[in-house]
């Protein structure tokens, strides 16, 4: 799975507990799935953070083929009621 620059110098630098191998767990498992209206697909999924007990909703958005990695941060507005 490749990333783009922005996820390796941007995303991961800015949160310190995010991992490859997280988004990876995501996007291969998700929760739920759609494509924006760029064509980039956006991966809902449960993990559990470093240091943490509780699950979290993380959100990785990768580019349109589905498998290089864009974007990844904790998602606090998901519900499971969406579509």
């Amino acid at each position: 799975m490749t990333q783009t620059r922005y996820f390796t110098e941007q995303i991961l630098a800015r949160r310190p507990y995010l991992t490859v191998e997280l988004c990876r767990a995501v996007v291969a498992q998700p929760l739920r799935r759609s494509v924006q209206p760029d064509g980039r697909v956006r991966f809902w999924g449960a993990v559990i953070l470093p240091g943490e007990t509780e699950k979290r909703i993380l959100r990785v958005v990768t580019l349109e083929d589905g498998s290089t990695l864009h974007n990844a941060f904790i998602d606090r507005s998901y519900r499971d009621e969406q579509p």
